[in-house]
């Protein structure tokens, strides 16, 4: 007998069906109750809504457990190209020899974009925040691929869609770089890999040849992958939502760039840097500011620091740790903010205080670490973000409408005013 979870109300009981997915979670399907009994769930922010049902990614916040498609996070960050976890993001196996070939070969020769929007770039101000240009020249891609807005397009052209979001993106995040700097833009070369050719357009001039150091582009890689998906935050349910519209990939896309943007999601690891750079001026006295963290009655928070998902410790910042230390012995920096992220990190895993709430150092605190350490701006580090979570977002669209799920539409309770009837202004 399947089982069901019982409810009363007015006097009269229900039975609602109890959904149970393949890691043992368990929940109650209220898709029909408000046909049956009139009511609807109150659940702010949806922490406790499964909108979905999704093969792409399982987490377990209480143990610190993230895979992609049944694959341990940790084996895919130590073994896997960037492109091999997309391919699997989206195609749902790892690929063979061959299938990696004809993939990588496809995003390699679609990584140019159209020259017309190098003029797009020059009309945005010199200190547009790149997430700004980055979510416009996203949806802009679509008005260059008219086939790509038809709903009901075969699958090739859909996956020939995908295929160029994924090859151009890093494009356009390195010449929104180069334009802010009032650089050249340096156009990709297809004997790179796709994090070395991203790191090449980033830094490379014209005038010298730029070689792509192994540790960084291994933590490049590392830190893609980490960030290649995170089950229905909230950037992907924006993907699914606007997609379940039938808006175009390309729309989806930029709409869930634009979510990411805000500092509570991807925005976090530039809000750590800027964290250590308020430290650093106020004198670097690392011991007042723990203080005030410790504080209830002061507004100060540690960015950084603990995860809403992870009630233990991220495990993607476990593998990002170590590159972030590669990273730093490698370059030999010597960066007072650095230096205090750093003694911030030791106060953090041994402190009574953070270690029994569980505010260890997340994937944020690393991450901005060594994009600092590259020499990104903090402005273009919710960018990098975009670029790593861009095949998690495809694999989420892909699923929903592959499902028929239809167009996301909350309810609401509402708290306006009654009924009420109109006065013309002579009598207000």
């Amino acid at each position: 007998m399947s089982e069901t979870a019982r409810i009363i109300l007015d006097g009269k009981e229900y039975e609602l069906p109890v959904i149970e997915g393949s890691e043992g979670e368990k929940a109650i399907d209220i898709s029909k109750l408000r046909a049956t009994t009139g009511y609807i769930t109150l659940d702010s922010g949806f922490k406790n809504t499964g909108s979905t049902k999704s093969s792409i990614t399982f987490l377990d916040g209480e143990q610190g457990i993230l895979r992609y498609r049944g694959y341990p996070i940790e084996q895919l960050a130590e073994n896997a190209s960037f492109l091999e976890v997309a391919y699997l993001l989206i195609y749902s196996e790892l690929p063979n020899q061959q299938q990696l070939d004809w993939f990588t070969n496809s995003i390699t020769m679609h990584t140019l974009v159209h020259e017309d929007m190098r003029r797009f770039f020059e009309a945005f101000p010199n200190n547009a925040h790149p997430m700004g240009i980055l979510s416009s020249m996203i949806s802009s891609l679509s008005t260059y691929y008219p086939e790509s807005q038809n709903p009901n397009r075969p699958f090739k052209d859909i996956e020939l869609t995908i295929h160029r979001l994924i090859a151009k993106i890093p494009t356009l995040a390195a010449q929104a770089y180069k334009n802010n700097l009032g650089h050249p833009i340096m156009y990709p070369k297809n004997e790179l890999s796709y994090t070395e050719n991203f790191l090449y357009m980033m830094f490379g001039l014209p005038s010298s040849d730029y070689e792509v150091d192994p540790v960084i582009d291994d933590a490049l890689n590392k830190l893609l992958i980490l960030h290649a998906d995170h089950e229905q935050n909230c950037s992907a349910s924006t993907v699914r939502i606007v997609g379940s519209s039938q808006a175009n990939l390309y729309s989806s896309i930029s709409a869930g760039i634009a979510a990411l943007w805000g500092p509570l999601h991807g925005g976090a690891n530039q809000a750590v840097i800027e964290m250590l750079e308020t430290i650093k001026n106020d004198g670097g006295d690392l011991t007042k500011w723990v203080d005030k963290a410790k504080d209830k009655t002061d507004s100060f928070r540690l960015m950084g620091f603990g995860h809403r998902v992870y009630k233990n410790f991220d495990p993607r910042a476990k593998i990002i740790k170590k590159a972030a230390d590669d990273v730093l012995d490698k370059l030999g920096i010597d960066d007072p903010v650095l230096d205090i992220a750093k003694q911030l990190e030791e106060v953090a895993l041994k402190d009574e205080y953070f270690v029994e709430r569980g505010l260890y150092p997340n994937v944020d605190f690393y991450s901005g670490i060594i994009y600092r350490a590259l020499g990104i701006p903090t402005e273009m580090f919710t960018v990098m973000f975009a670029i790593g979570r861009l095949p998690g977002w495809i694999a989420q669209w892909k699923e929903m409408t592959e499902n028929g799920e239809p167009i996301g539409r909350p309810r609401q309770i509402y708290t306006g005013a009654n009924n009420r009837d109109y006065v013309s202004v002579e009598k207000r």
